[in-house]
């Protein structure tokens, strides 16, 4: 399995450099998704990591099919971010879908010659699923119909098919949800118009709505009752799989600055013979270090009971060190990292992007301090030093002089 993932490593490395960096800006200047590019990435193999070969995917785990997003992530985050969103869903289509789902989706998903996106964020509610109103009645015949929106869907009127959360009552909680796929062509989707997002404006992303949109009972990818898990599981996934992606946009600024400061002549010298521009640098370098061991020990607990709170550390730490970094290396460039030949504004762009989708580095927070109160709970309480009081049985104050 090894000698498989370092195989697609490579070739999503060749797909970076050749298909991705040389066309991001004229991308950008389009305004519209680069079909042939993902078509060349189903062909190389590159849209269905996870799923079975018998079904014609790769086969790769979890742990070794993240890390092609850091090779991704080197010629652009978000193309990076739209291809792992995509084998999130290709994953659950091969891993929960109904056998005549697969039938029907399966090897063209997987070959990228059909594109699929995750929905779950609704416009009012954020990061915060619970409150949701999209709503699926289940009719006597099977079938399911869906009203409701979505927002901050990728590859908006892009994609084929969205594999979208809904819930199935109107009682409070989430027992009632469950994940269904909605071909984009079925009768009552339809899209708002695009978020202006100028970094990336390849990526196509804005409002879905569905009015009264009937879907077969086949396209039920987690029934009722196991939507909310299956997409915890899905966020948890796409956390990591954008950490794997700053990785690479953070090598990405790195080698920019290094090839800049290695030719610039300043004060007698090389930039890079500059004690401070090595110093800058080098933080550089042990952020994406730490940060490339993070993304993959995070990868490696997915579908254990700590992978949630290691995909919230990676969401929180490594978007953070690629902000950072695409901001130092700027600087070292000086007034030369502002202009776009460079692509470092872009790259700076980009990793604030990447802070905030699929849970900002607050959410993330928000996971791990959950985290710290349970393993306080578990520790045994620390005696009361002299000199001081308590004033209750659970707090401890300093004494009176």
């Amino acid at each position: 399995m090894t000698q498989k993932r370092d195989a697609v490593l490579s070739t999503a490395h060749d797909h970076a450099m050749h298909v991705i960096r040389p066309n991001v800006d004229a991308w950008n200047a389009a305004k519209v998704w680069p079909r042939d590019a993902s078509d060349k990435a189903g062909v190389a193999g590159l849209t269905g990591l996870y799923a079975p070969e018998e079904w014609g995917g790769q086969g790769l785990s979890l742990a070794d099919g993240i890390q092609v997003y850091e090779q991704l992530g080197l010629g652009d985050g978000a193309y990076a971010f739209a291809l792992s969103m995509h084998n999130i869903c290709t994953y659950a289509a091969c891993g929960y879908g109904t056998e005549a789902f697969k039938q029907g989706w399966a090897r063209d998903l997987t070959a990228g010659r059909k594109l699929a996106n995750f929905a779950l964020t609704e416009p009012q509610s954020g990061s915060d699923p619970m409150q949701m109103y999209t709503r699926a009645t289940v009719n006597g015949d099977g079938t399911w119909t869906i009203s409701g929106a979505k927002a901050w869907v990728s590859l908006a009127d892009e994609a084929d098919i969205y594999f979208t959360v809904v819930k199935t009552s109107d009682a409070p909680g989430h027992k009632d949800m469950a994940m269904i796929a909605i071909p984009a062509d079925a009768p009552g989707v339809s899209f708002g118009p695009r978020y202006d997002t100028p970094s990336y404006n390849f990526l196509p992303m804005s409002e879905m709505y569905l009015d009264q949109v009937v879907v077969s009972e086949d396209n039920i990818i987690l029934p009722i009752g196991q939507g909310f898990q299956g997409s915890l599981m899905a966020i948890d996934i796409a956390r990591v799989s954008i950490a794997s992606g700053c990785c690479g946009l953070m090598q990405a600024a790195l080698d920019t600055a290094l090839s800049y400061s290695k030719n610039r002549k300043m004060f007698g010298g090389k930039n890079i013979d500059l004690d401070g521009i090595q110093w800058m640098l080098g933080e550089v370098a042990t952020d994406l270090e730490a940060s490339r061991l993070l993304y993959r020990k995070a990868a490696e607990a997915l579908g254990t009971p700590e992978g949630p709170l290691m995909a919230a550390h990676a969401k929180r730490f490594v978007p953070d060190a690629a902000v950072k970094a695409a901001n130092t290396c700027t600087q070292v460039l000086g007034g030369m990292g502002l202009l776009q030949p460079y692509g470092l504004d872009r790259l700076s762009r980009l990793a604030q992007m990447l802070r905030i989708v699929d849970g900002t580095t607050e959410i993330s927070r928000v996971v791990i301090g959950r985290a710290l109160k349970k393993r306080a709970a578990n520790l045994p309480d620390l005696p009361v030093p002299k000199g001081f009081g308590e004033t209750d049985a659970n707090t401890v104050t300093v004494a009176a002089e």
